[in-house]
């Protein structure tokens, strides 16, 4: 058998698909146990969108160094690869991800291969029609050991030298070792953007995103104008998209309550305030599933004692970090990523705060004295404070250390004995394939779980969702049980939205303010 999918089939089954693959209710029943998203500030969902001007994001990017490589971005060239680049598929509004530029996709019975089919009549910014071949090349490119993408490790098992062209739209991609769902949608859906066989990230950016670039000043602001082709009919709306970059919060926030950007993607929880008492934009809260946490190495002292590992979980008043480092912005979090994926085992008990079993474990590790050093990379000194503080209640004594982007993200990032994390919230194995499966290139954690690794594994040459379900909630109570991961919660993302602009509206993922091709400007 084997089975195809529409755009329409994956708004509702996202990545689900396959030989055999029983949907039933799918994504949407894994949905049902979350609260809606909060409800937006902005007028009425009913408003017919407006033709022109200019959209004008304000966005923070201290390293000032971003680039608009599709493949291999820095820094805020992310978000420029929004307005820049269509890829394959694409995040829709619950993180899972949608048909863009693909019109079918299929995976064969074994999960040994994908064929792609585009959709036709496609176009690039300088005019050259969407192939097979642009396809394949942005493949090989995303793939590439020279290139060395930081997410090269997303399509790792794509066999790249055998990618076959079967007609001008179509091709089939051979999936090594039968991991067919070593989630090639998931993979691609940020960082495989389909680029023309004579691009170049510096003298040719070309995409087929919804604009195309005018000017770029690294470190201060870019340009883009309207692509006319773009293949979502009567989209963008903006005539241009303007990107300023500022060295901090405080002044990006003061912009847009001057009027001099239109979106702020990501406001600490302190600007909201501000925000709302000034009347004059909109204070925007989607309730993502991006997580917070710490990873604990379990190659060192003390952590490679599962009983210290449980003890710490224990000990993490969950609460508390939601309401101090998050500043209330969030819910709590079970030590699970992927609560929306349709095989998340919603039947383990969410992990309470016990102070007393914490300390009765660390004592019976003969770990009753502990003194460590957590490394806090950007954005979560809060958190290891607050965490640090509640360790002493149960005798643990604990040096935040407070580590900058280069560091944090250098040789040593897989040394440290504990460091916070943050990630976005994906599907279970994409995220695990990126966090702490055998296959993850960055596993902090050093988790090396034989049954988990053997459940994984399978879990990726599963077609059947059914199936893949009793792996993936074996695996979620090993990891619950005994994994290096301490997920305190569930991050919500704060924009602030200008009055004038409209089509923004909460979501289960990060991006309501990147995507450009759904807002719009009222004057």
């Amino acid at each position: 058998m084997r089975e195809t999918t529409s755009r329409r089939d994956f708004l509702r089954y996202g990545v689900l698909l396959g030989a055999g693959a029983t949907l039933g209710g799918g994504l949407l029943a894994g949905c049902s146990r979350d609260t809606p998203p909060a409800a937006s500030a902005a007028a009425p969902a009913n408003e017919t969108p407006r033709q022109g001007g200019r959209l004008r994001l304000g966005i923070v990017d201290g390293s000032q160094s971003g680039n608009l490589d599709v493949h291999k971005p820095v820094g805020s060239g992310i978000i420029r690869g929004f307005a820049l680049y269509s890829k394959l598929w694409e995040w829709n509004e619950r993180m899972t991800p949608e048909l863009a530029l693909a019109e079918e996709v299929s995976i064969n019975g074994n999960a040994s291969a994908w064929t792609i089919r585009l959709r036709k009549g496609l176009e690039f910014h300088h005019g050259k029609t969407i192939t097979a071949d642009d396809l394949i090349f942005s493949a090989r490119r995303l793939s590439d050991p020279q290139l060395a993408s930081p997410y090269a490790s997303l399509v790792q098992r794509i066999d790249r030298d055998n990618i076959v062209k079967l007609d001008e739209y179509t091709v089939r991609i051979p999936i090594r070792d039968g991991l067919g769902f070593l989630p090639l949608p998931d993979g691609w859906v940020n960082f495989g953007g389909i680029v023309p066989s004579d691009y170049h990230p510096v003298t040719n950016p070309i995409g087929a995103g919804p604009y195309k670039l005018k000017e770029f000043t690294p470190g201060q602001r870019s340009l883009f104008t309207r692509f006319n082709n773009y293949f979502k009919p009567g989209k963008p709306y903006a005539d241009e998209l303007e990107i300023i970059e500022f060295k901090d919060q405080t002044s990006r926030v003061a912009a847009l309550l001057a009027g001099q950007i239109d979106t702020a993607y990501a406001i600490t929880p302190e600007q909201i305030v501000p925000l709302r008492a000034n009347g004059g934009a909109a204070v925007q809260i989607s309730h993502t599933h991006g997580w917070q946490g710490f990873e604990m190495n379990l190659d060192a002292e003390p952590f490679r004692d599962v009983r210290v590992r449980q003890a710490f979980r224990l000990l993490a008043n969950r609460q508390e970090l939601v309401a101090r480092a998050l500043g209330g912005q969030g819910r709590v979090a079970n030590d699970l990523y992927s609560p929306l994926d349709p095989t998340f085992n919603h039947g383990i008990a969410q992990r309470a705060y016990d102070l007393d079993q914490a300390k009765s474990l660390l004592r019976s590790a003969g770990k009753t004295d502990l003194r460590l050093e957590l490394a806090a990379g950007p954005g979560g000194s809060a958190a290891a404070q607050v965490f640090a503080n509640q360790a002493k209640l149960a005798g643990v004594d604990i040096r935040v250390k407070q580590v900058d982007a280069a560091t944090y993200n250098g040789p040593l990032r897989d040394s440290w004995t504990m460091s916070t994390t943050a990630r976005l919230g994906g599907e279970f194995l994409h995220t695990a394939t990126n966090t702490d499966s055998a296959l993850a290139a960055t596993n902090k954690t050093h988790f090396n779980d034989a049954r988990f690794n053997a459940l994984f594994e399978q879990a990726l040459g599963e077609t059947d969702v059914e199936k893949r379900k009793v792996l993936v909630h074996e695996a979620q109570q090993i990891q619950h049980d005994r994994g290096g991961l301490l997920i305190w919660g569930f991050a919500d993302t704060v924009d602030g939205i200008a009055a004038r602009v409209g089509g923004a509206r909460p979501e289960r993922s990060h991006f309501s303010t990147w995507r450009f091709d759904e807002l719009w400007l009222r004057s």
